[in-house]
């Protein structure tokens, strides 16, 4: 089988395209990945200032009884 130089540039620019495309949804799905971290460490820093006023609280009424 004969390759002519068109089919090899048509193949070199399936690949190049084929790669690019690649990238663009890696970058895409590292992007929700990232954005879904952000949310969660958003949550737990809610979280944490919850239990920490709890924790405040507690100490407040633990020294108002001595």
């Amino acid at each position: 089988m004969v390759f002519t130089e068109m089919d090899v540039l048509r193949l070199t620019l399936a690949v190049i395209v084929g790669t690019l495309a690649g990238i663009v949804y890696s970058l895409r799905v590292l992007f929700l990945i990232e954005r879904r971290v952000a949310r969660i460490e958003e949550h737990m820093d809610n979280i944490v200032h919850k239990v920490l006023t709890e924790e405040i609280k507690i100490e407040r009424a633990l020294k108002k009884r001595k």
